[in-house]
């Protein structure tokens, strides 16, 4: 087991866009085993690389007792959207409502460098939405509505784990189809 240390909400990793991977070697394999193995003894249901402090666009997920991982993901989103509780590992305790697309379609490579397609619907969809989002150094606190946001960065200033400075939220490049921000 490799379980690594996950960064905090605070840290500049987190967001920092990762950059695309271009080389599918052993140290990337030994990556994806990271990932997995931190995100499975934590527990969650996604880790993304910039969590474990590395820039590289890979996430992994843990959801309906099915695990995966994806290297360069790309999304289709659906129209229709979904709210609901969202938690994030960079943020221990918090779980608030993000509004997020009922349905995604996420294309990308294995640690091998085959393609991969995933779809998924409910959390899967949440899941795929909130990783990606990760390695585009954009939180679920930037997803969620000011009077939502407002409460989370409270809980957060108030977290025994928070502390140093906290960055300023950032509005997400993907598209909120008129809703959210």
């Amino acid at each position: 087991m490799s379980i690594k240390d996950i960064r905090l909400f605070g840290d500049p990793v987190l967001t920092t866009p990762a950059i695309e991977v271009v080389t599918f070697d052993r140290e990337l394999r030994q990556l994806v085993a990271d990932l997995t193995d931190t995100m499975v003894d934590a527990p969650g249901a996604g880790l993304a690389a910039p969590q474990l402090g590395v820039g590289l666009r890979v996430f992994t997920w843990h959801v309906d007792g099915e695990l995966g991982h994806l290297v360069n993901p790309v999304l289709q989103l659906s129209e229709d959207c979904q709210d609901g509780p969202e938690g994030c590992l960079s943020f221990p305790g918090l779980k608030q409502d993000v509004r997020r697309a009922a349905r995604a379609v996420a294309t990308g490579f294995d640690m091998y460098g085959e393609p991969v397609t995933v779809e998924g619907t409910e959390i899967l969809a949440r899941c795929l939405q909130h990783e990606t989002d990760h390695l585009d150094g954009i939180l679920f606190v930037d997803r969620m509505d000011p009077a939502t946001r407002k409460l989370a960065m409270k809980a957060v200033r108030e977290a025994e784990w928070a502390g140093g400075t906290v960055p300023t939220v950032r509005l997400s490049p993907h598209a909120t189809f008129g809703r959210g921000m």
